[in-house]
């Protein structure tokens, strides 16, 4: 199964991390968040240009377009 970018991925589509693309703050940020690789998530809504809601570990986040665009995940 390929890789996506977390903002390929189309609302209510749950999915799983593989690896964070980014820097040692963009992972560490991530971490803190609770979005480490093995994270099964779910994208509750998002907007063209506007951050994308998640639900992750029963808690729902708002995160940033750059940001998200690190994580990479592939379908459950």
């Amino acid at each position: 199964m390929k890789e996506l970018s977390l903002l390929q991925v189309k609302e209510q589509e749950e999915v799983i991390i593989v690896s964070v693309a980014g820097g040692q703050m963009a992972t560490k940020r991530l971490a803190d968040l609770g979005l480490t690789p093995g994270t099964q998530i779910k994208i509750l809504r998002k907007t063209f240009f506007g951050p994308l809601e998640i639900e992750a570990k029963g808690s729902r986040l708002v995160i940033g377009r750059g940001l998200a665009a690190k994580i990479l995940v592939r379908p459950l």
